[in-house]
């Protein structure tokens, strides 16, 4: 009788010895700019308001406010997200193509990251839109755009835990993956596209000055490091409990 052949996961790969490393530099990285923040980078306009305007019910003006360094975490977050969701998309088709059990356990890891900083970047937009116009929420555009985001990337993994199949479930996974990706560029130009919007435009006249823009830089070097580190880890750990899956199978057969 002849048995059959089950795919045994490797054990682990190189890369997984970057892992703590890159957590510990983000982690060093990403303090250091939080200090940065405070105490390197001069205070700044927020929401660039040409003159008062109604925002969520509240008169809102163009203000120095100290809300304005969550600008420093909010913006590497949201772009360590759209990252994740592009390599998300990316293992989603490499999946779609060649059926490899791998690639999407690579996608599903990267939306994982995905979540996590999206909603990271969901609380400090909420916290720059309470604080710096007094409301906890508006239907500006960016916020709406990156809103409907977000749940298509908790759509993601409802539909994983819905779907009993593996087959099925990875491919409309690596659909959902792609559908969100498209989104991304839709979140990144609305401000330019929608010039009504009283979401800032970071590269607008002249740009961040030098100290803000070395805070940002040193930011989101950290933040990336946290995110590939968290990814490594995840990503080992998911390939590890495959294997202990297959393993067993072998053993029945």
């Amino acid at each position: 009788m002849a048995q059959r052949k089950v795919n045994v996961p490797e054990a682990g790969q190189w890369p997984d010895k970057l892992a703590v490393p890159a957590l510990a530099a983000g982690a060093a990285l990403t303090t250091a700019g939080f200090l940065m923040a405070f105490l390197f980078a001069a205070p700044v306009n927020g929401a660039a308001l040409d003159a008062p305007e109604l925002v969520g019910g509240v008169m809102v003006s163009h203000q120095q406010l100290l809300s304005q360094k969550i600008f420093y975490f909010h913006m590497p977050v949201a772009i360590v997200s759209f990252i994740a969701l592009a390599f998300g998309a990316y293992y989603g088709v490499r999946f779609l193509t060649t059926r490899e059990q791998r690639f999407d356990t690579c996608s599903r890891v990267a939306m994982e990251i995905a979540l996590l900083f999206v909603v990271f970047t969901m609380i400090t937009g909420d916290l720059w839109t309470r604080f710096e116009w007094g409301v906890w929420w508006t239907w500006e555009p960016r916020l709406t755009t990156y809103l409907i985001l977000m749940l298509i990337v908790i759509a993601y993994f409802v539909m994983r835990n819905a779907v009993d199949d593996p087959e099925r479930r990875a491919t409309y996974a690596s659909v959902i993956s792609v559908i969100a990706l498209v989104d991304v560029p839709i979140c990144f130009m609305i401000t330019r596209l929608i010039p009504s919007s009283v979401h800032p435009v970071i590269t607008r006249e002249g740009g961040m000055a030098p100290d803000m823009a070395a805070t940002v830089v040193v930011i989101m070097l950290g933040m990336m490091l946290v995110g590939y580190g968290l990814y490594r880890l995840r990503f080992r750990e998911a390939r590890l409990a495959e294997r202990v899956q297959a393993l067993k199978e072998q053993m029945e057969d």
